[in-house]
């Protein structure tokens, strides 16, 4: 399976409002990769993705991209550690 990581990431542009949540959590489930994903209050997206290095650095270049709708403008990805999840959800907006 590879090395295990964990990595926040942040997504900004046009990503609320677009089902960019819900196709995150499809995304990573298909990667199986364990995690959430929520919005902000100041219109970003924020997400954990734990998994295999190789499936958290595919999740996060196709962030780059999203479903069909979003606009994004930066992802920013930044290592986690000690943070660990059994699923991956979809978490309220903070």
């Amino acid at each position: 399976m590879g090395e295990r990581t964990a990595v926040r990431v942040c997504i900004t542009g046009r990503v609320q409002g677009v089902s960019y949540r819900a196709w995150v959590a499809s995304q990573a489930k298909s990667r199986d990769l364990h995690g959430w994903v929520r919005n902000r209050q100041d219109s970003s997206v924020e997400a954990l993705f734990v998994g295999s290095r190789d499936d958290v650095d595919k999740m996060i270049a196709a962030c780059h991209n999203g479903p069909t709708l979003a606009a994004v403008d930066t992802v920013t990805a930044e290592p986690a550690k000690g943070l660990t999840a059994a699923r991956f959800d979809i978490k309220p907006t903070v």
